[in-house]
């Protein structure tokens, strides 16, 4: 953790609407608002500012503010032939990691967590604080930009990130079965971006060189006759967050439509996720963590990691 010089008059602007009194929120594109409970109606709410500050295609990192959208940061780095760990579905950038919310294609794009190499935000004293940086290897203390993603703005007001990208793959491809096992579709590849099943349907998207493809199409082909299809279905509205082995057993529980991603924990229903009961030792730990950082619970007042 650094309070170290910003020299960056726009980042200084935004600390300072922040300030260093009363309680106070950050919004984006608010695609994502609901999550973590209702906010405080008396918190004052501030907009983070946006802009692409840096690009270097060769080293594969973006230094980008926080309310820059997602969709604009996608269009930019898709003409070096390059994406990001975030989720494209709308919202900003400060949002999405606000949120945690890896892309549905996180096997192939990699976890947002791990994407976040620096982070700037205002603390609950009014100062701009870094963490992190472009080629960060070991941290000591506190790993700031891993602590902050999926943190809801409740440790800090995030104004803008180093964001690791990575290249467009040369081809990609959907494949789908209706009598495919969605683990074994999984092994059966030597590496898949996305796998996802609603229950009766597999979906497999393999990314790469064309060879590799070929080779990984030919082995699903073997396994249950799947064939080349457009994309999956649309997904539903509401994402759960379970463990792998969890996620797979879902479409038997609910109702309507779920889809599951298959071997990373993520899923998509027609219901809303039940709240999750913390653990009396974890919610002790949070609970210190939150008193460091916001001692007087200023920051995104009425937000709660995992409610």
């Amino acid at each position: 953790m650094s309070t170290l010089t910003v020299t960056d008059p726009v980042l200084h602007e935004f600390a300072a609407e922040v300030g260093a009194e009363g309680p106070v929120a950050v919004a984006g594109g608010r695609t994502r608002w609901a999550v973590g409970g209702a906010l405080d109606p008396d918190a004052r709410v501030v907009s983070a500012p946006a802009g692409i500050v840096a690009y270097s295609a060769p080293e594969m990192t973006v230094q980008v503010r926080a309310g820059t959208t997602v969709a604009e940061l996608a269009a930019e780095l898709s003409t070096h032939g390059q994406r990001t760990a975030l989720p494209e579905r709308g919202g900003t950038v400060g949002g999405a990691v606000a949120v945690g919310e890896n892309p549905v294609d996180v096997m192939g794009r990699g976890r947002l967590r791990d994407a976040v190499l620096q982070v700037r935000y205002v603390s609950a004293e009014g100062e701009l604080v870094t963490g992190g940086g472009p080629v960060v290897k070991n941290v000591t203390g506190y790993n700031l930009p891993k602590l902050m993603t999926g943190s809801l703005g409740t440790l800090g007001l995030m104004v803008e990130f180093v964001l690791r990208t990575n290249p467009v793959p040369a081809a990609s491809r959907w494949l789908s079965s209706a009598d495919a096992d969605p683990t074994a579709s999984l092994a059966t590849v030597h590496r898949a971006a996305d796998v996802r099943w609603d229950g009766v349907t597999t979906w497999v998207l393999l990314e790469g060189h064309g060879p590799d493809i070929e080779a990984d199409s030919a082995r699903l082909r073997d396994l249950a006759g799947f064939a080349e299809v457009d994309g999956p279905p649309p997904l539903p509205p509401h994402r759960w967050s379970l463990r792998p082995a969890d996620a797979l057993g879902l479409p038997a529980r609910t109702t309507g439509t779920t889809v599951v991603s298959v071997g990373v924990g993520l899923a998509w229903s027609d219901e809303a996720q039940p709240q999750r009961v913390v653990d009396a030792g974890v919610g002790a730990v949070a609970a210190r963590v939150k008193h460091s950082f916001d001692p007087t619970g200023r920051l995104n007042p009425g937000r709660r990691v995992g409610g």
